[in-house]
């Protein structure tokens, strides 16, 4: 049998109150009071797809022995640079897995999932499949608000499995429901009861009955159906299309977390899985020009699932915050002066880069063989004054190893998208200094002494090559 092993999910610390992005646009659409309930995440200027992705591979606990890695998303951040591959690298995954790039449809979260599971069939590695989205919606419209930030991962494989893989079907149909052109920034959406209608009441039960006939199984065997979508009407339309009562309908986190797109499924897999019991039956449903149908039987093995991983421990971490016009900036909807310091021409230097790629990419120090002083970042010589040996290092893994702040500064002068800029010395528990900037600090808790977590992060956005630099930097716990 092969199954899910595994789940991990991100959620931005941030949760942007609807009546916030109301309140600042009702003015013009009076409709929007009606999409004013509940909070959406929303990304830091330093948070993307790729960064979201990562921090969820690093929530699941078998991450490390997968063959396979598969990035989920229609907002990927590069469109000729493997976004998949800066995500293996930030986990510190083997050199020689498989890695790719799956985007195009709402749906590629699921496609990603499928093709994971085919991979895993053929042969024995296990594989993970992430999903992450960070799109961007104009301002004063109603996907402004329904829209979320998110990652989701699963991991898929032959052992210690929580929910065996029953079958899968997909129906493909160029129906166009929304439309992204290259080069274009926001979803063209057509009207949303002929997307019902046509869309996802005529693919969803064509591909879900096909599923069945084909699993020799029958909708009433169906404990939970997952329906990914921000209309809040259409989950009930579809169950009720398939004769499935709508208790069994999965929590569609629209009203704390938002849609969020291809990650979306998968994200209401996770957070499904994380509460079901031996024996359940999960039907989840993808849709986008076509649809993905998969099936799934919980095992004893569900219950392993940790309760501070996952979907409910990422929405409990949540921040709010009503500042939409830093919602605005960090997604780039409005023009904001940033004054002369921001006006640095900073090149990328590929070289060295590839020269330091595992220092930049997975946080790698060094630990010196001899007398065991761990350092950051490595060097030909070790910084205890009673060793100082040459080549004694071999590499040593720190982004996962908890830290306090030795020293901060809070600097205005210094140009940061969410000033003051925070950066300061980091101790690592045994053993270890660095310089690192800070991120998602908040001023009133943050002093010496405070806990810290690294996390993978947009050092620098060069966006007059459209490139984006990403380092490590220190989160309070």
């Amino acid at each position: 049998m092969i199954g899910i092993t595994d789940i991990g999910a991100y959620l931005p610390r941030l949760r942007l109150q609807r009546s916030a992005i109301a309140a600042a646009n009702v003015w013009f659409d009076a409709s929007l009071k009606g999409h004013a309930k509940g909070e959406r995440t929303m990304c830091n200027w330093d948070e993307d797809a790729v960064t979201m992705a990562v921090e969820a591979g690093r929530d699941c606990s078998n991450a490390s022995s997968v063959r396979m890695l598969t990035l989920a998303s229609t907002t990927a951040p590069f469109a000729d640079r493997q976004n998949a591959g800066i995500i293996a690298e930030a986990l510190n995954l083997a050199g020689n897995l498989r890695t790719m790039d799956v985007g195009g449809s709402q749906r590629a979260g699921t496609t990603a999932l499928l093709s994971a599971l085919d991979a895993v069939a053929a042969s024995n590695g296990p594989a993970m499949v992430v999903g992450s989205e960070h799109r961007k919606s104009r301002v004063g419209s109603p996907a402004e608000l329904y829209c979320g930030d998110a990652a989701a991962a699963l991991v898929v494989g032959r052992e210690s499995i929580v929910a065996n893989f029953l079958g899968g079907h997909t129906v493909n149909s160029d129906f166009i429901d929304h439309f992204r052109g290259d080069g274009n920034d926001y979803d063209y959406e057509w009207e949303e009861r002929w997307v019902r209608d046509e869309g996802y009441l005529k693919i969803i039960p064509a591909a879900v009955h096909a599923l069945m006939d084909q699993t020799g199984n029958n909708c009433a065997d169906v404990d939970v159906l997952i329906v990914a979508t921000a209309m809040r009407r259409v989950p009930r339309s579809v169950a009720k299309a398939l004769n499935i009562a709508e208790d069994r309908l999965a929590d569609p986190l629209i009203e704390r977390c938002g849609y969020t797109g291809a990650a979306h499924p998968l994200l209401m897999l996770a957070q499904v899985l994380q509460s079901a019991k031996p024996g359940q039956k999960i039907l989840l449903t993808g849709f986008g020009q076509g649809c993905d149908a998969l099936l799934f039987e919980t095992t004893e093995n569900v219950g392993t699932l940790g309760s501070t991983q996952g979907v409910s421990a990422a929405l409990a971490r949540g921040v709010v915050e009503e500042n939409y016009a830093k919602f605005q900036t960090f997604n780039g909807t409005v023009e904001r002066e940033f004054g002369k310091r921001a006006e640095v021409d900073r090149s990328p230097a590929l070289s060295a880069h590839n020269r330091n790629r595992k220092m930049v990419n997975g946080f790698i120090g060094g630990k010196c063989t001899d007398c065991g002083t761990v350092q950051f970042p490595k060097s030909h010589y070790c910084v205890n004054p009673n060793c100082g040996k040459g080549d004694t290092q071999h590499d040593h893994p720190m982004a996962d190893t908890a830290g306090a702040v030795m020293t901060y500064t809070a600097d205005r002068l210094t140009f940061d998208m969410n000033p003051p800029a925070y950066f300061g010395l980091v101790e690592f528990v045994g053993g270890g200094r660095a310089m690192v900037d800070f991120t998602e600090v908040d001023p009133e808790g943050f002093d010496v002494g405070t806990a810290v977590r690294m996390q993978f992060r947009i050092k620098y956005k060069d966006a007059r090559r459209g490139y984006r630099t990403y380092f490590w930097k220190a989160a309070p716990t």
